[in-house]
């Protein structure tokens, strides 16, 4: 059962939209439930990223939040707040009535339809805590919306998440049930499948070897194993950094070919 929103117990709510009217607007809405449903706004932000940054700073149990917003959209936050070990609740509010709100209704994730009514607030917010989105099916969701892949990954370390900018990885190495993604200032340890990351940014990684991804940016030549055996063929040499990277026989001629033609 939903915790009773009292004054000395108000719904903490974190407001994320890039348009300031928008802000106000459901400002404005929440504090004219105020006799109905106490809440506390407790912060904005103008895209995914500041939300997070935001929420280093406060934990709220509800974020409201548009979906399509520069820099991070409303439904790659909602993938990193997933991950938090407390994650807060998630309602999405869109001007975009399409084939994204059928699917998250279907996972009990509410979402508004802008201009925001003041009773579908209320009817959302009643809700919480409530069910949380499945990240996976968010991310896919997501490449939909926005025509491609997260801008970041996330990962938790010593109690923090931090966020990895997919345009510095060089590559995604797999080990039992972990990736490292390495970037040219150091490794951060995913919670991911590979082979969800290969599927989500095939656009922008190539499959090298069965446990390695690597920016096709990131790739500077090649060279051939000593000794050929079935892990590695081939070696990749990489801009930035030292490593080499294995190279399977069956990758080896379309990531050559690769290089040759960019």
């Amino acid at each position: 059962m939903p915790t009773p929103q009292t004054p000395a117990n108000p719904l903490k709510v974190l407001i994320v939209d890039d348009e300031p009217l928008a802000r106000d607007r459901l400002r404005a809405l929440l504090s004219d439930l105020s006799a109905q449903l106490s809440s506390e706004v407790v912060g904005e932000a103008a895209n995914g990223l500041l939300a997070l940054e935001a929420l280093r700073q406060q934990a709220v149990d509800v974020v409201l939040a548009d979906i399509r917003m520069p820099g991070m959209d409303g439904i790659e936050l909602a993938t990193h707040l997933g991950r938090l070990e407390k994650p807060p609740a998630v309602i999405f509010t869109t001007a975009y009535d399409n084939y994204a709100v059928q699917a998250f209704d279907l996972n009990a994730v509410d979402y508004l339809l802008k201009p925001v009514r003041v009773q579908r607030l209320l009817a959302a917010l009643q809700k919480v805590p409530g069910p949380r989105p499945d990240a996976s099916l968010l991310a896919n969701i997501g490449q939909e919306v926005r025509g491609g892949g997260r801008t970041h990954l996330s990962c938790h370390e010593r109690g923090r998440l931090l966020l990895v900018p997919i345009a510095e990885v060089l590559y995604f190495k797999a080990d039992l049930k972990y990736v490292t993604a390495r970037t040219v200032e150091r490794e951060y340890l995913l919670d991911e499948a590979l082979t969800h990351l290969e599927s989500e940014f095939a656009d922008r990684f190539l499959r090298l070897h069965r446990s390695v991804l690597v920016a096709k940016a990131a790739l500077a030549g090649f060279e051939k194993a000593v000794v050929d055996d079935a892990e590695a063929y081939g070696w990749a040499l990489l801009r930035g950094v030292p490593e080499k990277l294995p190279v399977s026989r069956r990758q080896w001629a379309a990531a050559k070919a690769l290089v040759k033609n960019s």
